[in-house]
């Protein structure tokens, strides 16, 4: 897999932009806001009809535009495709496969698979469950087209259970259609508690022995599923607690409350981890997800490293960017520091100012 090129139109703060990108490790320099997240931004957009920020569609459109457009050349199996994305203010994106049609933009999702690592992920394992839970689906929704599916149908439901419970205090009636949303969260609910689980214990197989090279074999880290609710008990949950949940006016189980713990030697470092030891785990768990989409893809994905290289020491550097020679890397960074001129053989290299790339 790889992008070929880019095209922007009225994109953030990109009027217009092409950029050309080898099959290599590209690199975009320059200061801060000056537009290189951008970039990413949109090859992300074009992959996963998502901002990897959690950006709105309309907060990426450009200031005193009404849309804007995106468009990615692409190559899988050396045959070239192209994906058109439309982002308008007040109507839903649309977007397009080869020239056709995307009935739902959710179906490009594993067609060009991203991986997208920066400085927030170093904090994933210190904040709160929702940023772990999200990486999670972030990576199962490009790998399963089934999982995508069913966490989707669960999000809707959950949303329609939720304002079903604040109705109820008004019109007790409606009380008597919750058990079949209570049938149908559960439905689609055990489908992503078991995707998840399945996941995450593929992940924890590979994370041990990344973690050992990063530290030199002196701890062991394992990661562990933690569900908000088991299967089998997840409808009985809802029947139970239904009285604190009109209450509350919110749904108490289910996987959107799910999260995932990091033990080091049988410590839990989200509790009692160093900064170190939390930024060092947090990078196995990346290197392990990149070698995991690798295995199940049967394909490199694209690697997206947005300024994450200043966060991290010369070692772990070093760990990085030899667990990714092989892939398509665009990396983005403040300035052309010794180490990165020393250690990264780049084919392209860009500065990007205010919404401008030189190449160099």
């Amino acid at each position: 897999m790889l992008v070929k090129s880019l095209e922007l139109n009225r994109f953030r703060n990109y009027e217009k932009l092409f950029i050309e990108f080898s099959g290599g490790v590209n690199i975009l320099y320059g200061d801060n806001a000056q537009g290189k997240t951008n970039i990413l931004e949109a090859i992300c957009v074009c992959a996963t009809t998502k901002s990897q920020k959690g950006s709105k569609d309309k907060e990426m459109i450009r200031i005193g535009d009404d849309e804007c457009h995106i468009r990615m050349y692409v190559e899988r199996e050396t045959v070239p495709h192209k994906i058109d994305m439309h982002l308008r203010r007040t109507k839903a994106k649309s977007a397009a496969l080869d020239g056709l049609p995307v009935k739902k933009s959710s179906e490009l999702y594993g067609f060009l698979h991203v991986i997208s690592f920066s400085p927030e992920d170093l904090s994933i394992i210190k904040e709160g469950p929702a940023q772990r839970r999200r990486m999670v689906d972030m990576e199962l929704c490009q790998l399963d087209r089934i999982y995508l599916y069913n966490l989707t149908k669960y999000n809707k439901i959950l949303e329609q259970r939720n304002n079903l419970l604040k109705q109820i205090v008004s019109d007790a009636r409606l009380a008597e259609t919750l058990l079949v949303w209570n049938e149908q969260l559960v439905k689609y609910g055990s489908e992503v508690i078991r995707a998840r689980k399945a996941f995450v214990g593929e992940l924890n197989s590979l994370v041990g022995p990344v973690h050992n090279r990063l530290c030199g074999g002196r701890e062991e880290l394992k990661l562990c599923y933690e569900p908000n609710i088991k299967e089998d008990d997840f409808l009985e949950a809802l029947s139970r607690d239904k009285e604190k949940e009109l209450i509350l006016k919110s749904t108490l189980h289910g996987p959107h409350r799910d999260d995932i713990s990091f033990c080091l030697d049988g410590d839990d470092i989200r509790k009692f981890g160093s900064q170190g030891q939390q930024r060092t785990s947090a990078l196995s768990l990346k290197l392990a997800e990149i070698e995991l989409v690798k295995r199940k893809i049967r394909d490199d994905p694209v690697l997206l490293l947005d300024d994450v290289l200043s966060e991290l020491d010369r070692n772990r550097q070093t760990q990085l960017l030899d667990s990714i020679k092989d892939i398509q890397t665009i990396i983005t960074c403040t300035g052309l520091e010794e180490f990165v001129k020393e250690r990264i053989c780049s084919d392209r290299i860009y500065h990007v100012v205010q919404g401008s790339i030189q190449p160099e």
